[in-house]
């Protein structure tokens, strides 16, 4: 048992559990007033849910000992409950249950971006319904499918993507963000659009300082999930730190000048927006290629993010708070840019179409990206109707008008006492 990486991957796995507040606050800020205690507490909640499932069978779905030969599921029965985890194996350079949190963490904040699409229209009993299912039946097997290493014995079978294809995922761009940018697609269309979309009051930011302040939370605890999954604290982790700086710093970049060039400004949320997407993007990339390779994938990705927010009012889904046109389109920028931007001095040691390697890595990182879209979209889909079908998706339409906070919640964000304070009266709590 290494000391030093068990010390880096402990305070990696608090740098990613600052995340779900993150993300609470940047979600919550670009909300209506009147919809952020609802965002608030589907990112906690959601959270929580797959945290209970990940300790009951999550663990051993994803890195169980693959079922058969294919290497699409875990057992389940391998480590229920994780009480096997609990001794110390000296053969680990940090404790397995320490392994077993982090990428708890993961699954958690996976499940915890999809609710972005939903934001102030969906039952919140449905949504944590939905959260444990989308979890069990779409994130398990498809982290099973990128993450599971199988051993160099034969003994342990991983998943397909990491060990058939050899694609390259460093920290979750497949699994993590196009897993939850093509589920947030697909639990959209079945939800239907907001009351008054798309010029409802309730679509307007009602804090902008809070998207930033989460947007700046986010970049810190991304160093941990990017630099936490070098699982040690070495060279790995101290490139994939570099790379995820620059990255999120060129996507900020990038999205402001399209936005300065369309629009002749420079937005606070398309900031905020742009170091997000860049951030995405580079998470499957941050082990593959150098500094410069790190500048252009977040430059890219935060242009082309910037327009591709405008999809959703041209084909007419209702993706509340751009998780497809950030989440998924930065996923899939990230993973196929791979195929051309990867360089043999970096961690994965793997060059890529720009540095002599050819088209067989961009072709391989292709066939991860088609694979996780298409069964995300499907399964989530239909886990979507089935909840709908059965609970119910939709809060009633005068709730949406009137705010989901108070109708979910019985709870205002913001109340303002209008009675006045008198001079030299005692001071009210």
């Amino acid at each position: 048992m290494d000391t030093g990486h068990t010390a880096w991957i402990l305070a990696a796995a608090a740098l990613v559990c600052i995340l779900i507040p993150a993300l609470a606050l940047f979600y919550g800020g670009m909300v209506g007033s009147r919809r952020i205690l609802n965002m608030m507490m589907m990112c906690f909640g959601g959270v929580s849910v797959v945290a209970v499932l990940w300790a009951l069978f999550g663990y051993s779905a994803v890195f169980g000992n693959s079922v058969g030969k294919l290497g699409l599921i875990g057992d389940v029965t391998q480590y229920p409950g994780l009480d096997q985890l609990l001794a110390d194996n000296p053969d680990a350079p940090i404790p397995v249950a320490l392994f077993a949190a982090f990428q708890l963490l993961f699954a958690g904040i996976t499940t915890a971006i999809i609710a972005g699409a939903a934001a102030g229209r969906m039952k919140f009993g449905a949504w944590m319904l939905f959260a444990g299912i989308w979890s069990t039946l779409v994130y398990l097997p498809v982290a099973h499918w990128v993450f599971a290493l199988s051993s160099p014995d034969g003994s342990v079978t991983g998943g397909w993507i990491l060990n058939g294809i050899k694609a390259i995922d460093f920290a979750g761009g497949t699994a993590v963000h196009i897993n939850a940018g093509i589920a947030a697609l697909a639990l959209s269309l079945v939800l239907g659009r907001s009351a008054g979309w798309p010029k409802s009051e309730h679509v307007r930011p009602h804090s902008r300082p809070l998207v930033l302040v989460g947007a700046g939370l986010l970049w810190v605890g991304w160093f941990g999930f990017n630099a936490g999954s070098a699982l040690a604290a070495g060279n790995s982790a101290a490139v994939v730190f570099l790379n995820t700086a620059v990255a999120g710093a060129a996507a900020l970049l990038g999205w402001i000048a399209v936005e300065r060039l369309r629009l002749r400004r420079a937005s606070s949320v398309g900031a905020a927006s742009g170091l997000v997407a860049g951030l995405v993007a580079i998470t499957p990339a941050c082990g593959a290629v150098g500094p410069l390779g790190a500048i252009a994938i977040g430059a890219i990705a935060g242009a082309v993010c910037s327009l591709a927010i405008e999809w959703k009012f041209r084909l007419g889904f209702d993706d509340s708070l751009d998780v497809v046109g950030v989440h998924l389109v930065g996923g899939v920028i990230g993973t196929l840019l791979i195929g051309l931007f990867a360089i043999e001095a970096a961690p994965n040691k793997t060059a890529g179409l720009f540095y002599g390697g050819g088209f067989t890595l961009l072709g391989t990182q292709a066939l991860a990206t088609a694979a996780v879209l298409v069964y995300s979209f499907v399964v989530t889909w239909i886990s979507a109707k089935i909840v709908q079908l059965t609970v119910g998706l939709r809060i009633d339409p005068e709730d949406e008008l009137r705010g989901i906070d108070i109708a979910a919640h019985a709870e205002e964000a913001y109340v303002i006492d209008e009675e006045p304070v008198q001079l030299g009266s005692p001071s009210r709590t």
